[in-house]
């Protein structure tokens, strides 16, 4: 199959999010081929270029999200008109004012054609309708006038989408908070709409771009997410939408000093945008439970979420794993990313608890600061292991050096990660904000015993094969560590469950070959929307799926037959009538 893969800021640049596993999956469904759509964040992101592609990659098709694009399109009076209807909708349900009876976006003429107001739910002859179907009506009303203009990115920029805005917020029935937007958070806020639709002036929905393939898979929600949006309404092209970080809930714990009114409309519309995702896509999944239940609250129906865990490659890990024994039985290991979220503040008040039980005790902290917060956060965590652990040079338990170690990987001592894991007994995570625990995961391949905070995935990622304390507590972090050390037959049995529930769950294979099995079941049920054609011009037989949904039960024949198919046979099951497939004549 053909799979269209809508990536914002990620695959397949270098520096992307999610870089990886999406390099993973394109590589795992070699039989595939994937057409990469692909909207850059920065130029250090464009000059940094892509990492080299597999050859199911047939093309990839870029556009900047960090510069706005002169399209050179002019509107005309009616185009005008069309666009201030659609734009004063849209404003109309972020501020949380109602809509205009008859000669809003949904009644007016010119306004969104009777296509757009089908596929979104509306309901015909200016009948009210709810804020997720007046959000869609004006979305895909802008997208159509895009498209038949030529673009709308001077519209979206222009001085009459920020008067639109204005006019949305002072209406009667607005948000309070909406109604408190000042002229510098309407400017700020209509820049933000711009920057985000501004896929709907792309070119890449016709029948030789998305309109192409067989689904698309958007690797984030969001904006990545926008373009499947549209490809669907334009062609009926299915969509997947796949989330290892919620993206909703990644505003919301963003820019906390802005302006309460822009944080409101802002909030609106990513909510908004992500209710018509998980809505209009047929399969939603999440890298966990922990996001699985955000992608619920936000919208997305019970039936169509799938947990489908990040794949890891257990390779490096290998050696370390099936070899259980560790260079130092008394030290404990904490690898990742240094940044105030990771709280090594607590893990060395911990330890400074561990150190009185057990005085040969050690802690080595491996990993490089992320960026100039994380800079300084280890200046201050070195400080602060100075001032709890000076030298001790002398005393019965004299050590002559710092029992807390600061280290990198790629050196001569850690020269990988897996080595950092094998110089210790004991893995330890005191994070207080964690999605996926990537470390803790590696950890559990080396077949580690671990001890972790209850945060983010932990506890579903740990499955009973660790010991996880609550976040920001020193006493339990120690206990917890104290225990493990002290009962190297328990770490090996802790180890040992735990690389098999990550060799199991966690790794690569696991996550193509789910992946591979969604991507099956959603083009089996997809209506055949084009005929192929030979060299001569005539339809190819068979070149596209023939599978049919049909409104029955299937059903046993009789109970000696379903007793010769297997327990699965004789459950019925309903299944969802789709459009009549009618094969061409040349291909009956």
């Amino acid at each position: 199959m053909r799979i269209g893969l809508l990536t914002e800021g990620g695959y397949p640049y270098v520096s992307g999010d999610a870089r990886l596993w999406c390099d993973r999956l394109v590589h795992g469904l070699a039989q595939h081929e994937f057409d990469v759509y692909a909207l850059s964040r920065s130029q250090h992101q464009e000059d940094e270029g892509w990492i080299p592609l597999p050859r199911n990659v047939r093309r990839v098709r870029t556009a900047p999200l960090w510069m706005a694009e002169d399209d050179e399109v002019v509107l005309g009076r009616r185009a005008r008109r069309r666009f201030t209807e659609c734009f004063a909708e849209l404003a109309a349900v972020l501020c949380g004012a109602p809509g205009a009876p008859s000669g809003g976006a949904s009644g007016a003429a010119g306004g969104i054609s009777k296509g757009a107001s089908s596929a979104t739910g509306g309901t015909p002859g200016g009948a009210p309708t709810s804020e997720a179907d007046r959000f869609a009506n004006a979305l895909y009303g802008l997208a159509e006038l895009a498209r038949e203009e030529g673009g709308l990115a001077g519209a979206l920029r222009s001085e009459a989408a920020v008067r639109t805005l204005e006019r949305a917020c002072r209406a009667p029935g607005a948000h309070r908070t909406a109604r408190e937007a000042r002229v510098p958070d309407l400017l700020t806020v209509a820049a933000h709409l711009e920057r985000a639709l501004r896929p709907l002036s792309l070119d890449w929905y016709e029948d030789d771009g998305l309109g192409a393939v067989d689904l698309c898979h958007a690797t984030s929600g969001g904006t990545a997410a926008l373009p499947g949006l549209l490809a669907r309404h334009f062609t009926g092209v299915p969509l997947v939408v796949t989330e290892y970080g919620v993206r909703l809930r990644t505003h919301y714990l963003t820019a906390p000093d802005a302006p309460p009114a822009v944080r409101h409309l802002l909030a609106a519309f990513q909510g908004r945008l992500a209710a018509e995702a998980y809505g209009r896509a047929e399969v939603v999944t999440a890298g966990n439970t922990h996001a699985r239940r955000w992608q619920e609250r936000c919208g997305a129906e019970r039936e169509k979420l799938r947990t489908v865990y990040p794949g890891m490659d257990a390779r490096p890990f290998a050696e370390v794993g099936e070899s259980p024994d560790c260079a130092d039985p008394d030290t404990l290991v904490w690898v990742g990313r240094v940044e105030p979220a990771k709280d090594l503040v607590s893990l060395l008040h911990a330890f400074a608890e561990v150190r009185k039980q057990s005085p040969r005790a050690r802690l080595r902290i491996v990993g490089a600061p992320a960026g100039p917060e994380g800079a300084a956060y280890l200046g201050h965590c070195r400080t602060l292991a100075a001032q709890l652990f000076p030298d001790e040079a002398e005393g019965p338990h004299a050590a002559g050096d710092n029992p807390v170690s600061f280290e990198e990987t790629g050196g001569p001592e850690l020269p990988a990660a897996a080595d950092a894991y094998a110089s210790g007994a004991v893995t330890v995570l005191s994070s207080v904000v964690e999605g996926f625990p990537v470390g803790l995961v590696e950890a559990m391949l080396c077949g580690r015993a671990t001890v972790s905070t209850d945060v983010g995935a932990v506890v579903e990622v740990i499955g009973g094969t660790g010991l996880v304390v609550p976040p920001r507590n020193p006493r339990a972090l120690a206990e917890a560590c104290v225990a493990l050390l002290r009962d190297p037959e328990r770490r090996a049995r802790l180890g040992a469950a735990a690389r098999a529930r990550a060799l199991e769950l966690f790794t690569v294979e696991q996550n193509i070959e789910a992946f591979h099995g969604i991507y099956l079941e959603i083009v089996s049920r997809a209506p055949v929307r084009r005929v192929l054609l030979d060299g001569a011009g005539e339809p190819l037989p068979f070149a596209v799926p023939a599978e049919a949904h049909v409104p029955v039960r299937w059903t046993a024949a009789s109970p000696s037959l379903a007793a010769r198919s297997g327990p699965g046979w004789a459950a019925s099951r309903p299944v969802r009538a789709t459009t009549p497939l009618t094969a061409p004549e040349g291909a009956r």
